[in-house]
């Protein structure tokens, strides 16, 4: 069997001392030049090895000081429930509120885009019929925490203000609003969330390393005549984030 490349070893090595408390939380770790003698390797390798815990969010790297045990990363709670999407404006924006953080997001738009097979089976389409595909990145107080590929059909929204749907008169404004502005009434969301891998892409919009654990909802709008007019692959961090539901209780 091959040997794991020198850094891992010793990136595997000081995450079990960390994890032990050897150091901490807070206190600074030896140098990189005296690790590199204790493990007997060059200081290139106890500097990858430190550089994979940095990413990895166990140690934090001071500028002229040195690298140190961080506190562990809050695990905050999404909740997702029809109540929050249905309230008008953005659910994200105004959950971010609601824990005291900012909500932004950046966006691109791309119209007149042919949907692929899986897509057009969520949104009971042609393959190649022309769609809306939006990319989202969202942010909490500038830290990425979200990441969501949008598809809507054009036959929807062509030729309307709210076609694109973070330009117009309703940017910004999401999914349910913007469609009840042209006449469709959205009634049911349907989300299918699966546990997943961060590929190399998500893991560096993210912020998070290659394989981390995600989780992966796809979701899809239907308007109150059972027709789909939306549909999103959403991508959350589990490092950062658990997701709860919320469900209403019918009143007899």
């Amino acid at each position: 069997m091959p040997r794991e490349a020198p850094y891992l070893e010793v990136a595997d090595s000081l995450r079990a001392r960390v994890l032990a408390g050897e150091w901490a939380v807070g206190e600074r770790l030896p140098s990189r030049a005296q690790l590199a003698e204790e493990y007997g390797v060059g200081r290139n390798v106890t500097q990858r090895a430190m550089d994979r815990l940095i990413v990895e969010g166990l140690l934090e790297g001071r500028a002229g000081s040195g690298t140190y045990v961080r506190k562990p990363r809050e695990r905050m709670r999404m909740v997702r429930s029809r109540h929050r999407e249905r309230r008008g404006g953005s659910p994200f924006r105004a959950d971010m509120k609601e824990r005291g953080s900012v909500g932004t997001w950046e966006s691109h738009s791309e119209a007149r885009t042919p949907a692929p097979a899986h897509i057009a089976e969520r949104l009971a389409i042609e393959p190649g019929e022309l769609c809306v595909v939006t990319r989202y990145e969202f942010l909490a107080d500038g830290q990425p925490v979200q990441l969501s590929t949008s598809w809507e059909p054009m036959s929807i929204t062509d030729g309307t203000p709210v076609v694109l749907p973070e330009m117009g008169p309703l940017a910004g404004k999401g999914v349910v609003e913007r469609m009840r502005s042209i006449g469709v009434v959205i009634d049911t969301a349907v989300e299918v969330p699966r546990p997943a891998r961060a590929t190399e892409e998500q893991a560096n919009l993210l912020g998070i390393s290659l394989g981390d654990l995600v989780l992966a909802i796809e979701r899809t709008y239907y308007d109150n005549g059972g027709r789909p007019v939306e549909t999103a692959d959403i991508v959350v961090p589990d490092v950062r984030w658990e997701v709860a539901y919320e469900f209403g209780a019918d009143r007899e």
